[in-house]
């Protein structure tokens, strides 16, 4: 495993691949088995992957509460750094944005409970809030930041601009954005506005949620809220033009690396200027057993160019991730 920092914190080592709990917390992905989740977090500690993505709306606490069980069997706690989010309020199935002082103060106790924790190594807002100013926003973050109930702070799918405002009111550290090879936005304006100012990113969606895993077919079926289910990438006649791109790819990948399309995808992230930590979403500890395979080299200049010219020949009008987006409060 390699190994990086959140810069300007004390936040190190810091495992480049991040596990993803958004599955394991079984909303929007069908269901989960806590027998396995629990075996899946052990299992990427157990690689070296050290750093856990999270957040409360991840099946309305469960990922929280599981991790907080993986941790107490682990042991470890000061070995592992535990990124979740705040800011999405819900109710029932009904999700929406609230990043005010009264949520955030709320939501933090709730999730030191349910992580079985008293610090959080990184703390994001989810999603920026229109109903509230983005400066009482990162006021607040700021305080928790002092008092030391977390370590950096980070904000979920922000812009340059929302990220330059918060910035006037609260240092930022991290910045976590979907990137992916199907998934490219983030390129144009996260990604290089971080690296001007030393944020820190964790991209998230690295799999682009299972298509560039080589797993998926033509007649895979989504059960449950199943998030692929409204995910239009997943939808005729798009699914149709997503697994050709899937496959050249993976054919040109065999080829040129005697590797499936899995470790490019990730390694293609990992390799992208800007890019700090690819969070890797997982729910069974075999999913993990090609992790080690993907540190210790490089794509080169010739296979990038062939990937890129192979993803704009195969999509020339790409779908980006907009529809994850939950909804302002009303």
């Amino acid at each position: 495993m390699k190994y990086t920092k959140i810069r300007n914190t004390d936040i190190q080592p810091v495992s480049r691949i991040g596990l993803g709990s958004w599955a394991i917390g079984g909303w929007l992905w069908g269901g989960t088995s806590e027998h396995d989740a629990i075996n899946t977090i052990l299992a990427a500690l157990e690689r070296g992957v050290n750093l856990i993505d999270t957040a409360p709306v991840y099946g309305m606490g469960k990922a929280e509460e599981i991790i907080g069980q993986a941790l107490a069997i682990y042991g470890r706690r000061e070995d592992v750094i535990i990124a979740t989010k705040v800011g999405l309020e819900w109710d029932g199935n009904k999700i929406f944005r609230n990043s005010s002082k009264k949520r955030i103060l709320k939501e933090i106790d709730e999730s030191l409970k349910r992580l079985g924790t008293d610090y959080i190594d990184i703390y994001q807002v989810h999603w920026p809030d229109a109903s509230t100013p983005i400066g009482k926003t990162a006021d607040v973050m700021h305080e928790l930041y002092k008092n030391g109930k977390i370590r950096a702070i980070g904000a979920s799918n922000y812009s340059p601009q929302q990220m330059d405002k918060f910035r006037e009111y609260s240092p930022l550290h991290t910045s976590q954005p979907p990137f992916n090879l199907f998934e490219q936005g983030a390129v144009f304006d996260v990604l290089p506005y971080c690296h001007t100012y030393g944020i820190t990113t964790l991209t998230y969606g690295t799999l682009c949620r299972g298509l560039l895993s080589g797993r998926m077919k033509s007649d895979t079926e989504f059960k449950g809220d199943d998030i692929r289910k409204i995910d239009p990438k997943f939808q005729e006649p798009n699914y149709s033009k997503y697994l050709n791109a899937v496959e050249k790819l993976n054919e040109f990948t065999q080829g040129k690396y005697d590797k499936g399309i899995i470790y490019i995808a990730v390694r293609w992230v990992l390799d992208h200027e800007g890019v700090d930590i690819a969070l890797w979403g997982a729910r069974q500890p075999e999913q993990l057993e090609v992790v080690n395979e993907i540190m210790g080299w490089e794509l080169d200049r010739e296979a990038k160019n062939t990937i890129e010219k192979i993803i704009k020949e195969s999509l020339p009008e790409p779908i980006g991730a907009e529809f994850m987006a939950p909804p302002e409060k009303s």
